[in-house]
């Protein structure tokens, strides 16, 4: 007789007490869906499944995902669909615009998917909605995240950062010798050099990287990580648990503890970085704004004291 059919469903991991969140349910997370869907945008709050999405919708922030839902791509970590992309939306600079001034927004962060398939690389229309927030909400602080604009990526850094963001940020995701299973079409050091192209452009732009810990790096690759920010003058280093969305994504290799994060953190700050944010929640766009205004402050007090250096020597 034959044994019945045993159920073939992947194990899903079970996840440390430490990243446990609670369903978001307050009234504050239901208005800022019912604006999103208003708009017509799309966040990466919700198309990455972000552990955070509660709290941060509950405060009305959220990480708009410009250039459709769609990605060119198929990162092994990313939740984003995966598939040839819709044409662009001529409406989606303004729609942001708007959005940001009805949340009242005084800091956004703007990502999107990986467009490959436009000429620029999507470049262009992350100038279109910097300049709708500018012109609509003047006052706002605007993050950008932007994908490596492969293959096109001078003039691409070239015309956002004449655009004139606050902050420009492109995550390195995870160390070098990962990048084959993880970020496949991607390469380590052309994500480093677009960072480095855009303090070269504009010095004033703060930059910012992160990456994800779980995935199977080692301590002293991540040292190295911090190590090669640094020598491409980054200012502000994010670092969070790796969290897989399906399991048909790469497996988390290990959960790593709130202390392990607070010493990486340490060592970080010691490196020279402006700004820290490393725990197990932490997301490139995690508790941004205050992040922003710290590491502003840190700048302003770095510049301070080096003018006080050089009025003594005078």
């Amino acid at each position: 007789m034959n044994e019945p059919a045993q159920n073939l469903r992947p194990e899903r991991q079970r996840k440390p007490d430490w990243i446990r969140v609670k369903a978001p349910t307050s009234k504050g997370y239901g208005e800022t869906r019912a604006l999103m869907r208003e708009l017509g945008l799309n966040t990466v709050c919700e198309e990455a499944a972000c552990p955070n999405i509660g709290e941060c919708w509950t405060k009305k922030h959220a990480t708009v995902m410009i250039l459709g839902d769609v990605c060119t791509r198929a990162c092994a970590f990313c939740n984003v669909k995966t598939g040839m992309p819709r044409a662009v939306d001529p409406m989606e600079p303004l729609n942001v615009a708007t959005a940001a001034a009805k949340m009242g927004l005084e800091h956004i962060v703007i990502t999107s998917v990986d467009r490959d398939d436009l000429p620029d690389g999507g470049a262009g229309h992350f100038v279109k909605v910097i300049k709708a927030l500018r012109d609509l909400t003047p006052n706002t602080t605007i993050e950008i995240l932007t994908p490596d604009f492969r293959n096109k990526m001078e003039a691409a850094v070239e015309s956002i950062v004449d655009a004139g963001p606050d902050v420009y940020n492109h995550n390195l995701e995870t160390v070098p010798r990962l990048y084959p299973t993880i970020r496949p079409g991607a390469r380590y050091y052309a994500s480093l050099r677009l960072l480095e192209q855009v303090k070269r452009h504009d010095p004033r732009i703060f930059t910012k990287s992160g990456i994800m810990l779980g995935l199977g790096e080692e301590r002293l690759e991540v040292h190295q990580v911090m190590d090669d920010m640094r020598s491409a003058q980054i200012d502000f280093l994010t670092m969070g648990q790796y969290l897989q969305p399906t399991p048909k994504h790469a497996k988390v290799i290990d959960f790593v503890t709130p202390k392990a994060f607070e010493a990486y953190g340490s060592i970080a700050r010691a490196k020279g970085f402006l700004q820290v944010a490393a725990s197990p929640l932490t997301r490139s766009s995690y508790h941004a704004g205050d992040d922003f205004r710290q590491m502003r402050a840190a700048r302003d007090e770095q510049l301070s004291k080096l003018a006080q250096k050089a009025e003594a020597q005078a």
